[in-house]
């Protein structure tokens, strides 16, 4: 099964533009084609997030050219660069401005495929963890002012004492609020506690 997301194929060569378009579907993915980078960017605005998939050496807008306008919105549109063994040059200045992978012609169905796999495949991840620290993020907002400051002491490697003694209150009610942040969290362990703690405060990549 295909990853979801949308691959946009650029290149100004419609005979490839439609052999990589009837590749790209036959394997499962969702395919909206472009005959210029500049038609891709004038749809930008409304495209959901996906994998590109571009030629390098194309008039007007190059694949380079493509890459540095696109270099704020590369987390959501990984870019995979197809480039003639006269164009490495140019492809490996496109890797080094956020380029995904760089597969050289003649390339085979399977080295696309599988390159295209793996980009929509990140872009599922990311936007879990994404999802995951919003939702970590709103949960913690719905502490109590003690309750988070009993976190922080947890975060920061503290004993039930140490953080009684800190915030002027007993172990044993530490240990209520501690069960307590266990629940409103959704943790199963002190482990999980921290790790969302963590993951929400962007401290996981």
């Amino acid at each position: 099964m295909s990853p979801g997301g949308t691959v946009y194929v650029i290149d100004d060569d419609e005979a490839v533009r439609e052999s990589l378009t009837t590749l790209l579907e036959t394997s499962g993915f969702s395919v909206i084609a472009h005959a210029s980078a500049g038609a891709f960017l004038d749809d930008l605005d409304t495209a959901t997030s996906g994998c590109v998939l571009t030629d390098v050496h194309m008039p007007q807008i190059s694949g380079l050219e493509l890459l540095r306008r696109l270099s704020d919105r590369l987390p959501r549109f990984p870019v995979i660069v197809l480039t003639g063994e006269a164009d490495v040059p140019m492809a490996v200045e496109a890797l080094k401005n956020g380029a995904l992978d760089l597969i050289e012609k003649p390339y085979s169905g399977a080295a696309i495929v599988a390159a295209v796999r793996q980009a929509l495949t990140q872009l599922e991840v990311r936007a879990s963890r994404t999802s995951r620290r919003s939702e970590t993020a709103e949960r913690i907002a719905g502490l109590s002012a003690r309750e988070r400051e009993v976190l922080e002491g947890v975060l920061k490697g503290e004993s039930n004492k140490e953080i009684a003694r800190a915030l002027g209150i007993s172990p044993r009610t530490v240990e209520a609020y501690r069960a307590n942040l266990m629940m409103k969290m959704g943790a199963e362990s002190l482990s999980e506690l921290v790790r969302m703690a963590l993951e929400a405060r962007g401290g996981e990549d």
